[in-house]
């Protein structure tokens, strides 16, 4: 997608930003399932993509700020590799790519390292996030792997955050693709959706858009009838008559951005008057938090924004009490609506989050709060154009939290449990769109999915 030029600028600003030292740069390596030979689907790590251009595994690369150079680091094919794998671009090939000169065997990397801590000089490192890359930190630095991790580099991670968070043109229009790939997967699932199928069958037909158009997952697909759990890996339930199924899933293009949408979809076709109540106040939160996105405000306050139209709405319909402002304050509303409104979006669908979430989503200032619900905000800080965020309120009846809540008297106060236990089985509610920061406001990339009731109904018809 990039010019070579592109991924030499890249560098050069990360030079400039980080000030002196080396940059290790640890490229992903196949991980075996249930042993080597069969592994998981290699997916490069997305800051060396970001860098280097290189979507091979048993990669690394090194960046000499003193000396100005850039070096990938690998080891051609032996004529053995060629028989499986067929035959793959030299080293020099793949760094030409990045506009990169320099190579080193993988034999070096070592030595390299060693001389510059001889030296005194800083070796910057990201903080791993696969524990093999925490052992080849622990081999290579002389560090045991419990503490590698104190050792990362603070200055090498805002260098690398200061880049990624502000997309480009060109990966803007590529989310854009990635999006309209999700609205096929929704138009075949909505089709799908039926009394007596199997969440795995609904999974199967989003699969089959995603790879028609040459992507993958961005992330492995909530697809449940249960969406009270927020993260459900399985895909196991039969759908019955009445029940909603939440399907929040996305894209990955070949250019390794990212699509994230959820949307909530009558089993049946058609919404009860309950349903229909509850997936109303999901819509009218989504919409205010996506109208007050704008260059300036901070997203801690579009997710309050989002609480206090739940509060509202759940007040009016008898289940929670009192002043909405003080309710939302004390956290009331998160036992319908535990977590946190969106995060950041790009080549990681939680982008960056390797690069540790109080740095990426709390950057200027601002602490993660230790409230419930509150506390799994991954965006809290000032939006500026350029980001790419999700939109994701829900509501949920959790009959276990509620059981808690009502036996400890969380929140007492502003909840009536003699309405809510009307709710008890009504379980989970989301609706999610990804979102462009402009210069004046924001754009909701892709083109529309549905999700007005109407819209929704007309496309399980």
């Amino acid at each position: 997608m990039f010019t070579a030029q592109t991924y030499r600028e890249r560098r050069t600003r990360l030079k400039k930003d980080v000030g002196s030292g080396l940059l290790l740069f640890l490229g992903n390596d196949e991980v075996g399932m249930n042993y080597a030979g069969n592994s998981y689907p290699f997916r490069q790590d997305s800051t060396f993509l970001y860098f280097w251009a290189q979507d091979q595994p048993g990669l690394a690369a090194l960046i000499d700020i003193e000396a100005d150079t850039d070096t990938l680091v690998g080891d051609d094919q032996e004529v053995a590799d060629v028989v499986w794998s067929g035959p793959l671009p030299t080293l020099t090939d793949r760094g030409a790519k990045a506009g990169v000169t320099s190579h080193a065997p993988l034999s070096a990397l070592a030595d390299r390292l060693a001389a510059a801590i001889r030296q005194g000089r800083q070796v910057h490192f990201l903080s791993p996030y696969r524990p093999e890359h925490a052992e080849k930190l622990s081999a290579l630095l002389g560090l045991h792997t419990t503490v590698v991790k104190h050792y990362r580099s603070e200055a090498f991670h805002k260098a690398v955050i200061a880049q990624r968070s502000y997309k480009t043109p060109e990966e803007v229009a590529d989310i854009d693709a990635a999006v309209n790939v999700s609205r096929d997967m929704y138009a075949a699932a909505m089709r799908t959706v039926a009394p007596g199928q199997r969440e795995y069958e609904v999974v199967a037909e989003i699969a089959k858009v995603a790879m028609a158009h040459g992507c993958r997952f961005s992330f492995p697909p909530i697809c449940s009838v249960h969406g009270e759990t927020l993260h459900n890996p399985h895909y196991r339930n039969q759908l019955q008559d009445g029940d909603v199924m939440v399907l929040d899933s996305g894209a990955e293009t070949a250019n390794y951005n990212a699509s994230d949408i959820t949307r909530t979809i009558p089993v049946n076709g058609t919404f009860s008057a309950q349903q229909r109540q509850i997936y109303e106040m999901v819509l009218r939160a989504q919409m205010a938090a996506i109208a007050a996105v704008k260059p300036g405000v901070r997203y801690l306050d579009v997710h309050l924004l989002a609480a206090r139209s739940f509060a509202t709405d759940l007040s009016a319909a008898g289940l929670m009490r009192g002043n909405v402002d003080e309710a939302v304050a004390a956290g009331a509303h998160a036992l319908f609506f535990p977590h946190g409104l969106g995060h950041m979006m790009g080549m990681d669908v939680h982008d960056m989050e390797n690069l540790e979430e109080h740095l990426v989503g709390y950057g200027d200032g601002l602490t993660r709060s230790a409230q419930f619900g509150l506390a799994y905000l991954r965006l809290a800080r000032t939006l500026e154009p350029g980001f790419v965020l999700t939109v994701e309120p829900g509501l949920y009846f959790i009959p276990a939290l509620i059981d808690q809540w009502k036996a400890d008297g969380t929140n007492a106060a502003f909840l009536n449990f003699a309405e809510i236990e009307k709710f008890r089985d009504a379980r989970g509610y989301r609706i999610e769109d990804d979102l462009l920061v402009t210069d004046t406001g924001h754009r909701v990339l892709g083109d529309p999915i549905p999700k007005t009731v109407s819209d929704v109904e007309a496309a399980c018809a």
